[in-house]
């Protein structure tokens, strides 16, 4: 992302701020614009990663010391430094939010955002880094999402190894601190006056070596299964909406934490109804005695037919509104409305005898009766004069 912008000014802190006080305002902050409390949310999406951004610079001693004497340009490549934020945002905020003080400790803080002991985007330890997180794409019916269903979806993911227990190591294995690192999976490089971690490229950052590695998953401790996954859709769920399944991603790395599978969902186009938000719409067919004389009308809903009484001399083109029958408010107990509009058919193929009906019918009606071309005729008249 590479953001321009101040970074004291994104964290909302004065220059010269404290260690503690920088870190007290990004965790504010991150916590407001966590995609997992935004989603679908592209600007708080932005806002997260800049904030990761800005927290990697002055979480930092050296880099702030850096960034305060020369700005940005002092991670510029030029600079000998790449990137300023040379992290992903979410291990910034595990990293921030891995230890204890400031809020309770890591359990705390992820049992009350995301609803778990710690299981969504916790810190994982050595050795057992976190899964995956997996996207879906369900199509689903117009009727599906406005009832609410329930689906079973069949995808190919990580699970842990039965074989090993998910540990990677093959019977009389063992995992073995990796020499290179000491266990803790990342080394140091320097790079410039800048020294950044990275991972450890024997253990691949997991901080362990298997001494006799399991051979059906090779000593990651998890292996690809076809696996069917029940979800639950709510009714009035949009095109477009993202539900997280938690856990449910790739199984992590020797019996690390899951990730998470996101759903996408489709709407299929439907025969009858169009959909806005949440109100539907559709076009009805009204003879033309119905629509001259007046009449009932039945209509299809998402619950069934609905009666509307049509007024006599009702025009093509005129929109009904039937109140709450469109489609359920996603979890508000309300629903939208439909929006019926007439279209006036004119009747094709008649007889002689209905013909010549017609024909005095529209004799004895002459130019009266016809609101709409006199409006007309007579805006013409004075276009032409």
């Amino acid at each position: 992302m590479a953001s321009k912008r101040d970074y004291y000014e994104i964290l909302g802190v004065p220059k010269g701020s404290s260690a503690d006080e920088i870190k007290k305002a990004y965790r504010q902050l991150a916590l407001k614009f966590h995609p997992d409390r935004n989603p679908d949310d592209k600007a708080a999406e932005e806002k997260f990663k800049e904030l990761g951004e800005a927290y990697d610079v002055l979480g930092d001693a050296d880099k702030k010391a850096a960034y305060d004497r020369y700005g940005h340009a002092a991670f510029s490549a030029g600079a000998g430094g790449g990137r300023a934020a040379s992290h992903d945002p979410f291990d910034i905020f595990r990293d921030v939010f891995g230890g204890a003080g400031g809020g309770g400790g890591a359990g705390s803080i992820f049992e009350e955002f995301f609803g778990g002991g710690g299981g969504g985007r916790g810190q994982a330890r050595p050795g057992k880094a976190r899964g995956s997180d997996l996207r879906y794409d369900l199509e689903i019916s117009l009727e599906e999402a406005a009832q609410g269903v329930e689906k079973q979806v069949e995808l190919e993911r990580a699970v842990g190894c039965e074989t090993c227990t998910s540990t990677g190591a093959a019977k009389g294995g063992s995992a073995k601190t990796c020499p290179t690192c000491g266990g803790v999976g990342q080394v140091i490089a320097s790079r410039g006056f800048f020294q950044v971690q990275q991972a450890c490229p024997d253990c691949s950052g997991t901080g362990q070596i298997i001494s006799n590695p399991c051979s059906d998953c090779r000593g990651q401790g998890r292996v690809e299964k076809s696996t069917r996954i029940k979800l639950r859709i709510p009714a009035g769920i949009g095109e477009g909406s993202r539900l997280r399944s938690s856990g449910n991603g790739d199984a992590g790395f020797r019996g690390g934490p899951a990730g998470d599978l996101y759903v996408v969902i489709h709407i299929k186009k439907h025969e009858v109804f169009e959909r806005e938000d949440n109100d539907l719409f559709c076009e009805i067919p009204v003879s033309y005695g119905k629509a001259t004389l007046g009449g009932e009308l039945m209509v299809p809903t998402m619950e069934g037919k609905a009666s509307l009484k049509v007024p006599a001399g009702t025009q093509s083109g005129t929109v009904f509104r039937l109140r709450g029958k469109g489609m359920p408010v996603l979890n508000r107990g309300i629903k939208g409305d439909l929006l019926v509009t007439i279209q006036v058919e004119v009747p094709t193929n008649l007889n002689a005898e209905q013909k010549e009906k017609l024909k005095a019918f529209a004799d004895s009606c002459g130019d009266q009766n016809t609101p709409m071309s006199e409006g007309f005729f007579e805006k013409a008249k004075r276009f032409f004069s």
